[in-house]
């Protein structure tokens, strides 16, 4: 049943954005998908969905008519750590990404949409507050003297600037949430762009019970992880407010990263061997700190680790049979 909103969801054929255009269809509303690429492991639910790049203002400009209310921009150029962390794609994602922000905000506040939701990510963190796996400091306050440890990072942490400007300039309603490692089922899981959960789901799926499976680092690294359902929770609850943020919207679950994959065996039912070898591996410690969005928002995440993990090893271990 409609609500008489209409919604546009910038990365509608990503992983998170996928998601979202369901859950605002569920909700009743109107909405419009944009991608540079179609959903890779669905049909996309969305009322209309554009093919196009984000870098083309004239695009930008065009997709934000026909009384758009709610924009939810999630595109950006990422992936995993063997993405973002080896250097080698760092003009590209600050480029591409500063130019989807860039022209989505600008082309919002002139169509006159009443607010814009942006994803930033909890890499905008300074490198100096976590190294250590077990005590990273990652509260809201935290994020300057500003040092993130990556390109990505700055360019997120850039884009926060942006969309708070023109708040202020312009008058957009803005909604800031920090990302912290959103993973779930129907997204990347190969390929050199998956994200930890993914990989380790994966290898896990791939791998015979008594076999090895190679991971980066020593997996003493801390992280939290966040289902996709969950995220999607706080993203809506954020976006009835009449709150601004920036807000982290993540789990304060935290696990090593050796954990994490022996998470993945025993839902499988499987003893293997990790085999640690170098490779990029990020900040040593990171976990999302809620104690704000909490307070000011009232949620938190509901469910722990172990029911996404599941859900999203037994999607991977599907698409690993299909593959073979």
């Amino acid at each position: 049943m409609s609500n008489g909103k209409k919604a546009l969801v910038c990365g509608a054929g990503g992983f998170i954005g996928g998601h979202l255009v369901k859950r605002l269809k569920s909700e009743g509303y109107w909405v419009r998908g944009v991608d540079i690429k179609m959903h890779e492991f669905c049909e996309t639910e969305a009322d209309d969905f554009i093919q196009g790049d984000l870098r083309d203002p004239v695009l930008c400009g065009k997709i934000v008519q026909d009384g758009i209310n709610e924009v939810y921009q999630l595109a950006a150029d990422m992936g995993g750590a063997g993405f973002v962390f080896t250097g080698e794609h760092d003009a590209d994602i600050m480029h591409n990404s500063a130019m989807l922000n860039l022209n989505m905000v600008h082309a919002s506040a002139k169509a006159g949409v009443e607010k814009i939701f942006y994803s930033s990510s909890a890499c905008i963190y300074p490198e100096r507050n976590q190294m250590e796996p077990d005590n990273p400091v990652l509260s809201e306050d935290s994020a300057y003297p500003a040092a993130p440890d990556s390109e990505y990072g700055w360019e997120k942490l850039f884009s926060e600037r942006l969309y708070f400007s023109f708040q202020k300039n312009y008058g957009i309603k803005v909604k800031v949430a920090r990302f912290h490692n959103i993973f779930g089922e129907v997204g990347t899981w190969e390929g050199g762009r998956e994200k930890a959960p993914a990989a380790m789901c994966r290898k896990v799926a791939e791998t015979p019970d008594g076999g090895e499976i190679e991971m980066w680092g020593d997996g003493k690294q801390t992280r939290s992880f966040l289902h996709v359902a969950e995220c999607l929770d706080g993203v809506r609850k954020f976006m009835d407010s009449d709150l601004a943020g920036p807000y982290n919207i993540g789990s304060d679950e935290m696990v090593t990263i050796n954990q994490l994959a022996e998470m993945a065996m025993d839902i499988a039912g499987k003893k293997i061997t990790i085999k640690h070898i170098e490779g990029p591996l990020g900040v040593r410690g990171r976990n999302s700190d809620n104690r704000l969005i909490q307070k000011e928002l009232g949620w938190a995440p509901s469910k722990p680790l172990r029911y996404g993990m599941e859900r999203t090893y037994n999607w991977i271990a599907e698409q690993v049979k299909n593959a073979g």
